[in-house]
Order: structure tokens, then C-alpha cells, then sequence
């Protein structure tokens, strides 16, 4: 099979990348349709970062400061968050264009060559965060950025040369797209570290995983000139701290599920059936890397959010791959040729759903009514370049527990299993509730409410929740050393002025572990108000 050509090939790329462009930037800002929580933990990372503060240096959390740094980068020329969100993501595909050029140029043929750039341009620059939820967000917009990074830097290192070949530039772009990975989201790095330097000794490339070692190396080192090798060690206590937190061990399915499931049995069995047919049709060191990426694969799939299979695409790419001889059969007579041509057909079936919503949505995105949406920081009017649905805004619900007394239920409270998330501060119990939607408008009453009773001008409030956002509705300063979203102990609270207990929680069981942490650790709070939506409490500091 012949390699594509490089101008009409380039030329491909580069239209995917102006026409997803040109249609996400059209709208003039960015319009989401859900996750403003997510949102808002993004927007805290994003103003901080902006104002010269560093991930785990000045705050707490487990995803690396590449996954926000393209963003960052036009906050500071003065746009809007909204444009700057997704200037970063046009940024990323444009900074990728060489080396999916060049990985398709020197490992694939055409077919494999043209499905590889698309899908891997899709995934950077698409507005939904995978399978087959149409709602536009920006929600883990890190999670695609490292699937599209990871296409390349696997297809690089599994895949040997065929034409053409420069071992220098292989092992820079391994070497940069590792140390992406690792300062990005560092769950695909884990993953598929030990499948690329394996599948770069089996292809005989030592001289690129020389150069792999040393441009990682050299990205972690002008990392540490700017940052200081104390980003090194607070990266690590970050990821140690949440890797042994009880919020959010794993955000979907068990592992268990998420390879023996109804939804997710098709793609383990596709995966398991190309390892067996590569073997078969003499394939074997395809077949070893695609032995030891398959638990990465799943691993990935497991610790993200929707659990979505997007290495689907990445396994057909590599089925396209290899020569077979057409008379070459199994034991069973089959066709090798045709049997990793089914294969790949089948990896591609099951991926196109998620793939496709992908690709579409930023016509989505185009399509949108924005009288149907309002400013998610009203306050900031140069941040208004990014709305939210008026009606997820503004529409407060939540869930209540209805087995109380009277209720006629009551036989029913043993039976319903809410200790877990029950708790009571200072002898008084709280109500049962939890958030569902309208965390804009409930943040907004919040601190309206604080600054009308003077709790909120240059102070510090540590929330008992999972979001700790406050300060960007309001006069409220933010926690030094916060955490932007909580995962565990009490980050940030040695600055705070004053303990806010929201009565309806974004995660009850946040509320109460927190709660739960203060009271075991003895810090001392006094109840300074009462009010519809909150209890706020002063620390006892004095001595």
C-alpha cells in the first residue's frame, strides 16, 4: 500500500484544521450547554494561573499545567476566557500539524494515513468531551488533548518506518508528546510509557529513544527553570494525595465493567481478537505492542470520566497497517489480509458514534441560540465571551430526601442507606440535600448574601464542598494553597478567614468528610450566621 502524498496529505490536515477552526471561533465565544461545575473548577485554574501562580506550587491538583498553559496564554494577551479556550484548542492542532504529518508520512499507508490526522484533529479541537452526549462543554478538555497526543507518540514508537525515516525528529516528537502526557494528564503517560520504549527496542530504534530520553528530558528541565525542582515534589504529593483520596477513586464504572460489560465487551473482544490475528499473520512485534497498550487502553478508559473507548480509532489505524500475504490463513482458513480488514472495520463501528459526535460538535456549537444563554461570571463583563444555558443557570434543583417524618416513609429510612452522607456540625444536623443544577445562581446568592452582611471583602472562605469557586462571583479572595476541586483533606484552610457549609451541596459526601476532617483534627469555629443557603462559622485562631 502506498504512503499518502505529502501536499495533498498536508493540505487535508490543514483544511480540517481551518474549517473545525473557522466554525468553532465563528460563534465569537464560547456557548456551553452543561458541566458548568467543571467549568468553574477550569476557571479557577485558568485565573490563577494567569495571575502568576503555578499548579501545585500555589494550588492543589492532579492534572498538569500544560493542559491549561495554551489557554493561559491568551488570557494574558487580554481576551476573553470564553475565545481563549478555544484559541488554545486551534493553538494545540496547529503545534501537532508536523508531527501528525509526519507520523502519517512515515508509518501508514494512505487510508490509515488520512483516518489517523482526522481523528486525531478531531479530538483536539472538537467541544464535547466524547461518546454520544451532544451537549457542548469544555468539560475534561485535557482528556482529548492526551488521547490526540497519544495517537501520535504510539503510532511513532510501535509502527517501524517504511519510506522514508529520520530518527532524530522520531525521538524529539516521542520525547515532547511523553512530556506532554506526563505535565498534562499523567494517566496516559503511566500508561503508555512502557508499550513505546518496548515497541521503539522491538523496531530497533534505539537511536530515537536516545533522543526520546533526552527531549523529555529537556522539556522537564526548562520545566524546573521556571517552576524550580519544588514543582517536581508538589506534582508528586499532588497526584499521591488524590491516588489515595476516597472522593473520586475512579469517575465511571469498575474496572471489572469496564472490560466485561454489555457496552464494552464488543470493543475488549476486538482488541483481544487483532492481538491473536497479528500473531497469526506473523505480525509480532505489531501484536506485542498491542498486547501491552490493550490494558492501557482500558486503564485510561477506566479513570476517565464516560469511560469512552477512544483508542477504538487508534486500533483501527493500526490494523490498516500491516502487509499480509493474500493466500497467508489462520487455522481456521481465514484470510489474514481480510481478517485484520474486518477488524479494523469492526474497531471503527464501535468508535464511530463517539467519534462522530466529536467531529460535530462544533457545528453544534454554530447552531446555538445565544438569546438562550447568559454570562456565566456576570460580574467580570470581559470574561463575557462565555455563557451558559439561562436556564441551567438560574434553575436551582435538588435532591431531597422524602422519607422524613409524617411522610408516611419512615419504615423506609433503615432501608435507604444515607448514614453514609448524613452529618450533623456541632451537634446540630444538616439538611439532606444535594445540588443538581443551577450552581451559578446558587454560588451568586451566596456570596451576594455574604457581602451584604460584610463577611466577604478581602476575606477567605473554605466551602464544605467539592467547589470552592466563590471568590469568582464576588469580593471574596481566594484560598492560598486551595484546591480548585477537593479531593481530600483540608487544602487551604490555614488561610481562610471563615468555614462556609453550604445547606445544599454540590456532593454530600464531600460536605461530610470535610465536616468530619475539621472536627477530628480539633479546629475550633464559632457560628457568626445562619443563613437560607449556608452556615458560616469563624476560626478560633487567637494564641
Amino acid at each position: 500500500m502506498s504512503r499518502p502524498n505529502p501536499a495533498v496529505f498536508i493540505a487535508f490536515l490543514v483544511a480540517v484544521i481551518v474549517v473545525l477552526g473557522s466554525v468553532t471561533l465563528a460563534k465569537g465565544g464560547f456557548y456551553l450547554a452543561k458541566h458548568e461545575g467543571d467549568t468553574l473548577h477550569l476557571l479557577q485554574i485558568l485565573f490563577r494561573m494567569a495571575s502568576g501562580e503555578w499548579p501545585h506550587l500555589d494550588f492543589m491538583t492532579p492534572i498538569g499545567l500544560l493542559a491549561f498553559a495554551p489557554v493561559v496564554l491568551f488570557l494574558n494577551l487580554g481576551l476573553g476566557v470564553g475565545i481563549s479556550i478555544l484559541l488554545s484548542q486551534v493553538l494545540l492542532a496547529f503545534i501537532l500539524l508536523p508531527a501528525v504529518f509526519w507520523a502519517g508520512m512515515s508509518r501508514l499507508p494512505r487510508r490509515a494515513a488520512y483516518l489517523f490526522g482526522l481523528s486525531v484533529l478531531v479530538l483536539v479541537m472538537a467541544l464535547v468531551h466524547g461518546e454520544t452526549e451532544r451537549s457542548v462543554s469544555i468539560s475534561m478538555h485535557y482528556n482529548r488533548w492526551a488521547w490526540a497526543v497519544s495517537y501520535v507518540v504510539i503510532v511513532l514508537a510501535v509502527l517501524p518506518p517504511r519510506e522514508i525515516r529520520n530518527d532524530v525528529l522520531d525521538g524529539l516528537i516521542i520525547g515532547v508528546g511523553l512530556a506532554f502526557l506526563a505535565l498534562c494528564k499523567v494517566t496516559y503517560f503511566a500508561a503508555f510509557l512502557v508499550p513505546v520504549v518496548v515497541g521503539l527496542l522491538a523496531n530497533g530504534n534505539t537511536k530515537a529513544l536516545r533522543g526520546a530520553l533526552a527531549s523529555g528530558l529537556a522539556v522537564a528541565l526548562i520545566v524546573s527553570v521556571f517552576a524550580t525542582l519544588d514543582f517536581w515534589v508538589a506534582y508528586l504529593n499532588d497526584l499521591r494525595e488524590v491516588s489515595a483520596s476516597t472522593v473520586r477513586p475512579a469517575p465511571g464504572f469498575g474496572l471489572r465493567t469496564i472490560v466485561m460489560a454489555p457496552a464494552y465487551l464488543g470493543a475488549s473482544a476486538v482488541a483481544l481478537g487483532a492481538i491473536i490475528l497479528l500473531r497469526q499473520a506473523g505480525e509480532m512485534t505489531l501484536g506485542l505492542a498491542l498486547l501491552l497498550l490493550a490494558p492501557g487502553f482500558i486503564y485510561v478508559t477506566w479513570q476517565n470520566f464516560g469511560n469512552d473507548p477512544q483508542w477504538l480509532m487508534l486500533l483501527a489505524v493500526l490494523l490498516l497497517v500491516p502487509e499480509v500475504r493474500p493466500e497467508l490463513r489462520n487455522s481456521f482458513g481465514w484470510p489474514l489480509a481480510q481478517a485484520l480488514g474486518v477488524a479494523a472495520a469492526i474497531a471503527i463501528a464501535f468508535a464511530a458514534p463517539s467519534m462522530l459526535n466529536l467531529a460535530y460538535s462544533p457545528f453544534r456549537h454554530l447552531s446555538l441560540d445565544p438569546a438562550d444563554y447568559q454570562p456565566i461570571l456576570v460580574r467580570n463583563p470581559e470574561h463575557h465571551d462565555l455563557q451558559v444555558r439561562e436556564i441551567r443557570a438560574n434553575r436551582v434543583d435538588g435532591v431531597v430526601a422524602l422519607d422524613v417524618p409524617g411522610s408516611g416513609l419512615e419504615d423506609r429510612v433503615g432501608k435507604a442507606k444515607r448514614d453514609e452522607e448524613r452529618v450533623s456540625f456541632q451537634g446540630t444536623p444538616l439538611p439532606y440535600c444535594e445540588l443538581q443544577m443551577g450552581i451559578v445562581a446558587w454560588f451568586e446568592a451566596i456570596v451576594t448574601d455574604l457581602e451584604q452582611n460584610g463577611f466577604a471583602e478581602g476575606r477567605r472562605v473554605f466551602v464544605a464542598d467539592l467547589f470552592m469557586g466563590h471568590w469568582m462571583f464576588s469580593s471574596l479572595d481566594r484560598l492560598e494553597h486551595g484546591a480548585p476541586w477537593y479531593y481530600g483533606g483540608l487544602p487551604g484552610i490555614d488561610s481562610a478567614d471563615y468555614l462556609l457549609v453550604p445547606l445544599c451541596p454540590t456532593s454530600l459526601s464531600v460536605r461530610k468528610d470535610i465536616l468530619e476532617t475539621i472536627e477530628e483534627s480539633g479546629i475550633a469555629v464559632t457560628e457568626v450566621r445562619k443563613a437560607p443557603l449556608y452556615w458560616l462559622y469563624s476560626f478560633d485562631r487567637d494564641g
